[in-house]
This record gives C-alpha cells, structure tokens and sequence, in this order.
C-alpha cells in the first residue's frame, strides 16, 4: 500500500482486515471484513421489491467456492460471502488504520484510511461474527452502510448522534466536497486567481473530512457488540439465534 492507492494481492490479507472494492467505475466503494478461509462478512441493504438501489447486493444462488456463500439471517444485511464473491471481479484494497493526520490528508478520497487504531483481530472477527447471527440494524446510505459496519468492527467505536453523519468516510466525503465548494465560494470575490480558490476549496474538503474522522470526534463512544441490540434500539435483532441458523467460527474457517 502507498499514499496513491491501497490495492492489495490476496496474499497480502489476514484474517480481521477492513477490505473493499469498487464498484460501477470506482462510484463508490464496498466495505467488509475478512474472516479467513477466502470468506468476507459484510453489510448490504436487504433486497426487497420496493427498493433498487446500488448497494443491494445480488448474491450468488450457487457459489462454486464454498456452499455457505450468501448465508445471512432472515431479513438481515449482514452476510457471509467468499471472497470472489465479494469482489465480484473488481480489485481487492485494504483499509487503513492508525494513520497520522498528514497521510489521512494526502489520501485525497474518502473511505480509504482513518486516524482511529484498530483492536485485535480476534476482536475483529468476533464483532463480525456476532453482527453475522444478530444482525446490524437498518442500512442507511449516510448513516449505517458497509462503512460503518466495517468500522465497528475494527474499533468498536459509535457515533452518539443519530441524526448526524455515520462513521464513514466515503459518507463524508459526499457531504464534505459539496460544502466546501460552498463555502469557499464568496471567496472568489476577494481571490482573482482560480488556482487559489480551488486550493482554498481542496483545504476546507480535507478538514471536513478530518473532522468527521472516528479517530478525532468526539461525539464516539465504545459499545461492545452484545450491547448493541440492547443500547440502540436496533429492529430485527436476533440476540439468541436457533442452531439451525448458526454458523460457528470452526465453520468459517474451513
């Protein structure tokens, strides 16, 4: 990985990695997180006849990788792919953690790093696991997607504000660029050259999207993932699954 790009070979994960991949011409990004055994648990919104939106996620009817490939619980938008799968022919990138402000500056596009450090993979893996059998409450574009459900994952870490901005950059991203463009624009009036203006543009852009950052708000708290159903209020949650619809750990690793 480098400042330019996180792309990454598949030889080059572990298990408990934040991956992701483009889609529709890198428009936007999928997120996830790697369990190993070649399997991804990510979130996508639940696919019904009143919905057609790009982050519905058509899953395989038979996977000539494994025959688990798309288990996921009724209703629920966290699933359990494999990795070709989750790919679906596009790159495969890792995410970044732990990074100092200035490489979080220089990563132009949102959704690719964060300042926040990462806890244990076997925290990791156990987060994604439990949000497998119990579920990640409603997707939301701007304030639960794959993002966020990624992020949780690798830090534990909410927003408190539900009315506010989730936790993901690529979702920041979105409402930061329009806003700097706005707010820069009365000062054209005062800069004559263009150049400055779209440098004063490109600097307020990068501070929204620092200031949104889970690794500096401060409107973040720690929730452990058993208490998630319970604190949010979350529908749908399955906080005691039947046998016949568990997948263990054991399992994935297969």
């Amino acid at each position: 990985m480098g400042l330019l790009t996180n792309r990454v070979e598949r030889t080059d994960i572990r298990p408990g990695d934040h991956i992701y991949t483009y889609r529709a011409v890198f428009a936007y990004s999928h997120h996830g997180i790697f369990v190993g055994g070649s399997k991804v648990v990510h979130f996508t919104r639940v696919e019904t006849s009143d919905h057609s939106d790009d982050e519905v996620i058509a899953l395989p009817s038979s996977c000539p990788t494994f025959p688990d490939c798309g288990f996921r619980q009724p209703k629920s938008g966290v699933v359990l792919t494999c990795l070709d799968c989750f790919l679906q022919n596009g790159s495969l990138y890792s995410f970044e953690y732990g990074v100092t402000p200035s490489v979080f500056f220089a990563k132009v596009r949102g959704g690719t790093c964060t300042t926040a450090a990462s806890d244990p993979p076997e925290t990791v893996i156990h987060r994604a696991m439990y949000l497998l059998q119990n579920g990640f409450g409603n997707y939301d574009v701007f304030q639960n997607n794959c993002e966020d459900f990624a992020l949780y994952c690798k830090t534990g870490l909410l927003t408190v504000d539900s009315l506010g901005v989730g936790r993901s950059g690529q979702a920041s991203s979105v409402i930061g660029a329009p806003l700097a463009a706005l707010l820069s624009s009365p000062l054209k009036l005062l800069m004559p050259s263009p150049v400055g203006v779209a440098t004063v543009t490109a600097g307020m852009y990068c501070m929204s999207r620092y200031a949104t950052d889970i690794g500096v708000r401060t409107d973040v708290i720690k929730v452990a993932v058993e208490d998630l159903a319970v604190n949010l209020g979350w529908p749908g949650s399955r906080a005691e699954v039947g046998a016949e619809n568990e997948l263990s750990i054991e399992q994935i690793a297969q």
